[in-house]
C-alpha cells in the first residue's frame, strides 16, 4: 500500500533544486514549510488591495452609481496613511515588548485593524448608494454612511501598511542574511499571488451582482485575513525577556535624518514618488473606462487586475534574469517608465477603435512597466538603509511608493469628474464632448509624469557610473531583500 507514495517522494528527491520556485530560499533554521506559511500575510494584503482597487471601485462607481471623485478619495485613504510606514518599520526595529516580541503585536494588530475596516466597508457602502440601486427604505442620517465608509477604508489602510511592514521585517529577521534576498522575493511572489486568486474569485463571484453577494464577498475577505495572518505569525517569532533591557534607541527623527542624508538618496525618493503616480493614478479609473467607454463586465473588468498581477509577475522575472547579469536597475526602472507610457497609450487608442483587446494588452502592459519600476527601483533602496535598521528602510519605499500612489489615485477620480463635468457642458469645445474624454486626460497627466521620472532618473544613471571603481564587480544573486509592497 506505501509503493506509490514512496516511489512518488524518491521521484521527488531527484528533481533539481533549481526547477523547484525559491526552493534555495529555505534554510535550517527557516524550512521551507515555515517560510511558505509565513508568507500567508502576504496573500491577506494581495486580496484585499485586489478587493479595494479592482473590485469596489468599478461596483462603486458603475453599479451603485456613486462619483469617481468619492470612490477615489475612498480607495486612496489606504495608501495616503502610507507615510506611517517609515515609523511604524523603525518601531518594530526598537520595540521593547513586556512579552519578549518586537514584530509580533505590529502583525496582530495590523490584522485586527484589517479585519475592522472590512467588516465596515460593506453595510456603510450600501447606505451610501441610492434607494434605487439596493432597494433600502431606512431613513439614513446624511453623511454618516460616507463618514462609516471613510472609516473602513482608513482601518484597512491601516491595517494593509502595519501587518506588510512588520511582517517583511519579520521575515527578514528570521531568514539568515546570505538566505534573505530569495525569501523575500517569495514574499512578493506571494503578494502577487494573493492579488491574482482574488481578483479572480472575485470576478467569479460576482458575475451576477447582487448587494447580498457583495456583503459576502467583503465579509468573508474579512474572515480569510484573520484565518490566514494567524496561521501566518503562528510560533514565527522566538520571545526574548532580554529584550526589555536594551538601551534605548535613537529617536526615529535622528535615524530619519541620516537615511535622507545618504548621496542621491532625496533624488531616488523623487523619481520612485513620479514613477509611482504615473502608474497609479489609473488605478480608480481604469476598470470604470472599461465599462463606461467598451461596455465590458464587472466580471471582464474584475479580470483587469488579474492581468495587471501577472504582468508585474513577469516583470519581476525579467529584472532577476538582467541584474544577475549585472544590469543597471536604475536603467531598467527607466526601462518599465518607458514601457508604461506605450501601455497607457494603447489604452488611449482603445476607445476610439472600440478594441477591448487593445484596452487589454494596455492593462498588461501596466503591470509589466509598474512591476519592473518598482522592482527596480527598490533593488537601488535596498542598499539606502542605515544602521542596520531594515525596518526603516522598507518603511522608507513603502511610504514614498504607497503615498504617491494614494494622492495620484485620489487625484485620477477628481480630475476624472471635473473633465467629465467640463467635457458634458462643452466647456472643453464640440471636439472634447466625448464620454472617453475624462478618462484620457488622466491618462495623458500619467504619461507626463512618466516622462517627468524619465528625467529625474537620467542624473541617477550618471552618478551611479561614476560610483563604480571596480570594472568587473562580483556577481550576487537576485533578490527582493526588503520590498514593502
Amino acid at each position: 500500500m506505501n509503493i506509490a507514495p514512496a516511489r512518488i517522494l524518491k521521484l521527488w528527491t531527484r528533481i533539481s533544486p533549481q526547477l523547484l520556485p525559491f526552493a534555495d530560499a529555505a534554510s535550517t533554521d527557516l524550512p521551507l514549510a515555515r517560510l511558505l506559511r509565513l508568507a500567508l500575510f502576504q496573500v491577506s494584503v494581495g486580496m484585499a488591495a485586489a478587493l479595494l482597487v479592482g473590485t469596489l471601485n468599478r461596483v462603486m462607481i458603475v453599479e451603485m452609481g456613486m462619483a469617481a471623485g468619492l470612490v477615489a478619495l475612498m480607495v486612496a485613504l489606504p495608501m495616503l496613511v502610507a507615510p506611517l510606514r517609515a515609523f511604524v518599520g523603525y518601531r518594530s526595529d526598537t520595540h521593547r515588548s513586556a512579552l519578549g516580541w518586537r514584530r509580533v503585536p505590529y502583525l496582530w494588530f495590523g490584522t485586527l485593524l484589517q479585519f475592522g475596516g472590512l467588516c465596515i466597508l460593506p453595510f456603510a457602502l450600501l447606505l451610501m448608494a441610492p434607494s434605487g440601486v439596493v432597494g433600502q427604505a431606512a431613513i439614513v442620517i446624511p453623511a454618516i454612511p460616507e463618514a462609516a465608509a471613510a472609516f473602513g477604508f482608513l482601518l484597512v489602510g491601516l491595517g494593509m501598511q502595519t501587518t506588510q511592514t512588520a511582517g517583511l521585517a519579520l521575515a527578514t529577521d528570521l531568514s539568515p542574511p546570505e538566505k534573505r534576498p530569495r525569501v523575500v522575493a517569495l514574499m512578493y511572489v506571494m503578494l502577487l499571488a494573493g492579488m491574482l486568486v482574488g481578483s479572480v474569485l472575485f470576478s467569479l463571484v460576482l458575475m451576477e451582482f447582487t448587494p447580498t453577494r457583495l456583503v459576502g464577498v467583503v465579509q468573508g475577505a474579512a474572515i480569510l485575513t484573520v484565518v490566514l495572518n494567524g496561521i501566518a505569525l503562528w510560533k514565527q517569532e522566538a520571545r526574548s525577556p532580554n529584550r526589555r533591557a536594551e538601551p534605548a534607541e535613537p529617536p526615529f527623527r535622528s535615524a530619519w535624518g541620516r537615511f535622507v542624508a545618504q548621496p542621491q538618496a532625496k533624488r531616488f525618493l523623487v523619481a520612485l514618488g513620479l514613477g509611482t503616480a504615473g502608474f497609479a493614478m489609473q488605478d480608480v479609473v481604469l476598470e470604470p473606462y472599461g465599462a463606461t467607454v467598451l461596455g465590458l463586465s464587472v466580471a471582464a473588468t474584475s479580470l483587469l487586475t488579474a492581468g495587471l498581477a501577472l504582468g508585474s509577475l513577469l516583470a519581476f522575472a525579467f529584472a532577476a534574469r538582467k541584474l544577475q547579469r549585472g544590469a543597471d536597475p536604475y536603467r531598467l526602472a527607466a526601462l518599465g517608465a518607458l514601457v508604461g507610457i506605450f501601455a497607457f497609450a494603447a489604452v488611449v487608442f482603445a476607445a476610439p477603435l472600440q478594441s477591448a483587446l487593445l484596452f487589454r494588452i494596455g492593462s498588461f502592459g501596466i503591470g509589466l512597466g509598474g512591476g519592473l519600476f518598482a522592482v527596480c527601483m527598490l533593488i537601488v533602496a535596498m542598499g539606502l538603509k542605515v544602521d542596520g535598521h531594515a525596518g526603516l528602510a522598507l518603511g522608507a519605499w513603502g511610504s514614498v511608493q504607497a503615498g504617491c500612489a494614494g494622492l495620484a489615485t485620489a487625484a485620477g477620480g477628481l480630475l476624472r469628474d471635473l473633465f467629465g463635468w467640463l467635457s458634458a457642458h462643452g466647456l472643453l469645445g464640440p471636439a472634447m464632448t466625448d464620454v472617453s474624454v475624462p478618462y484620457s486626460t488622466v491618462y495623458h497627466l500619467e504619461i507626463a509624469l512618466l516622462f517627468a521620472a524619465l528625467v529625474a532618473i537620467g542624473p541617477l544613471v550618471r552618478s551611479r557610473r561614476a560610483a563604480r571603481t571596480d570594472p568587473s564587480p562580483p556577481a550576487r544573486r537576485f533578490g527582493l531583500a526588503e520590498f514593502p509592497g
